[in-house]
């Protein structure tokens, strides 16, 4: 029997839909920041951590982040991943 891929889904607020994989990595969640500099732009973060707890700290280091480079905001979000097999 063939061996099935996992691939992990995340669907973000505003529509937006990253899928991650093959993988067999322990991922449980999508981080994403979308840090709003001068002039109107955007520069746009991410990663995926092993828990909720992991993902969520990721905020303060974003504060000290935006401090340093200068960022007018910044948006950070957090959701689960889905798991599906291909």
């Amino acid at each position: 029997m063939a061996k099935k891929n996992r691939y992990l889904t995340a669907t973000m607020a505003d529509g937006y839909v990253k899928t991650i994989g093959p993988t067999a990595a322990p991922f449980t969640h999508y981080w994403r920041i979308v840090a709003h500099v001068r002039g109107g732009k955007t520069e746009v973060f991410w990663g995926h951590a092993k828990s909720l707890r992991e993902a969520a700290g990721k905020k303060e280091a974003t504060k000290e982040a935006a401090r340093q480079r200068g960022w007018e905001r910044f948006d950070f979000e957090v959701v689960e991943l889905t798991e599906t097999f291909g």
